[in-house]
């Protein structure tokens, strides 16, 4: 490595897993980094993500192919310590509603076709598959991908940033809302509302569903889908469940402390925004989720929520990540995607390769935000 690339200083807006990850990938290698957070880390979508690691389902081969890399990460990082109660790999067990069998059966041929480990299962033999599923919940027949498993986002990136601090990375807690600089039509830094101003030879935004709002005033435009959402975490429960679940009326999974997670869809219409940023929601949503979860899981057991945290998550309007070097702005670099966790640790990889050598990495190469140009 050169002394210029082992040197170059990079700021990253954003305290979520993309930039975390990429910040430590950037540290092994030798660069100076700084981490500036609006708020604190992991304050935004990755403190409230199912965080269900998978590339089930149909989706672009690029994006299968990147999830699929991205899950092999998390697994040499399972390996190192399997005791880890924030990683663990489970498999991930999903059924669709009443009457919907053949579209389930399309999924599985479809999940097959390309070599994803994917079982159909009828419902009495759920149990033999994993453990702690109230099987009589499934309407026809469920697909079981023993592959898959989840993370807990906070843990990871608490982890992470132990060796963030041990590299002599740099930390800008609640520097408020940051804006790239730029000089003769290239990125040359990062100030914050809060009155810091931050050099660096290069910039990554990846800070969630605001990355569109950093990056317009630079005249580039990357659309949002990014809904409102809202996670779940339940207190303490007895239960045998080791898989992520994906149903029709809840999505849970375990979750460290003898808990579980919990999310949907469903309940959107009925989160709130109001003009400060923050969200409310009914407290008896809140509990319909967890009742609707607790019908998933063997013996029903009570399930009572503990906290609950919304906001947006982020999605791009396409739906495919946004990964990659502004071509408008040479050295200002995004990373904006619905599978934040999935791609966590993958993405930070190949994005600090790139931020470091200035070369393209292919498998990036259909998630290039000049796509919406």
């Amino acid at each position: 490595m050169s002394s210029a690339t082992a040197t170059k200083r990079v700021a990253i807006i954003g305290g979520g897993i993309l930039g975390v990850s990429t910040a430590v990938h950037l540290l092994r290698e030798g660069a100076s980094v700084i981490l500036l957070t609006e708020r604190g880390l992991a304050s935004e979508a990755s403190g409230r993500s199912l965080s269900w690691l998978n590339s089930a389902g149909e989706r672009s081969t690029p994006y299968h192919q990147l999830r699929v890399a991205g899950v092999d990460r998390y697994r040499t990082l399972f390996a190192s310590d399997p005791k880890r109660e924030w990683l663990q790999f489970g498999g991930g067990l999903m059924w669709n509603a009443d009457g919907q069998a053949e579209t389930t059966e399309a999924r599985h041929a479809y999940e097959k076709s390309i070599g994803y480990d994917s079982k159909l299962l009828a419902p009495e033999e759920i149990a033999t598959a994993t453990p702690g599923i109230d099987s009589s919940a499934v309407p026809d027949n469920a697909i079981f991908n023993p592959g898959e498993g989840w993370v807990s986002l906070p843990d990871l990136i608490d982890f992470l940033m132990e060796e963030f601090h041990s590299r002599g990375g740099e930390l800008v807690l609640n520097a408020g809302k940051a804006s790239v600089m730029v000089e003769g039509g290239r990125t040359t830094g990062v100030e914050t509302s809060s009155g810091g101003t931050y050099p660096a030879d290069a910039v990554l935004v990846a800070c969630g569903a605001a990355t569109p709002a950093v990056v317009q005033p630079l005249g580039v435009h990357i659309p949002n889908g990014s809904p409102v959402s809202m996670l779940v975490v339940t207190k303490q429960v007895q239960h045998d469940v080791t898989a992520v679940m994906n149903t029709p009326r809840a999505a849970l999974r375990p979750n460290p402390g003898g808990t579980f997670a919990l999310d949907h869809d469903w309940y959107e219409e009925h989160i709130t925004e109001h003009a400060d940023g923050s969200f409310t929601v009914p407290e008896e949503v809140v509990q319909e989720l967890a009742d609707e979860a607790s019908r998933l899981v063997a013996g029903n057991p009570e399930l009572k929520p503990a906290s609950w945290k919304m906001g947006y998550k982020p999605i791009p309007g396409d739906g495919e990540p946004v990964l990659g070097e502004l071509g408008q702005v040479p050295g200002c670099f995004v990373a904006f995607t619905h599978s934040g966790a999935t791609l966590g640790l993958i993405a930070g990889e190949l994005l600090a390769g790139e931020i470091l050598t200035g070369r393209k990495h292919p498998m990036l190469a259909t998630f290039r935000p000049g796509r919406f140009s």
